[in-house]
């Protein structure tokens, strides 16, 4: 009878260090996943890098050109008598707030979805 008992509590020490065993190979597995998971993330945001580079240098350039089209129109229209050419003066004071409209259009969308 003792041995009986003595082989069911070494069967039942056996299923709990295998279940145990498993547990931890699983939690392994699971560990090793998430990494990799991250892994993959990290090299897609490091592939796109390079396009966000790209259109921040394009949206500089982009702005620089209006800046400096708003800075000529400016002086420009400082320069300008005003008292002399109304119409030409009208049409630079148009000019120059159609590219204002631009850039605020732009800068409201940049503000409105801004992260």
């Amino acid at each position: 009878m003792t041995t009986i008992i003595i082989i069911v509590i070494l069967a039942i020490l056996a299923i709990t260090y295998i279940v145990c065993y498993n547990n931890l190979v699983k939690l392994r597995n699971y560990v090793q996943e998430s990494w990799a998971q991250i892994d993959v993330q990290l090299k897609r945001r490091n592939d796109l890098i390079p396009n966000l580079l790209a259109t921040v240098k394009g949206y500089a350039k982009y702005e620089q050109s209006t800046l400096e089209k708003v800075t000529a129109l400016r002086s420009q229209l400082m320069s300008m008598d005003t008292d002399a050419d109304h119409q030409k003066a009208m049409a630079v004071s148009n000019e120059l707030s159609n590219t204002l409209k631009s850039l605020f259009a732009v800068s409201g969308f940049k503000s409105k979805y801004a992260v």
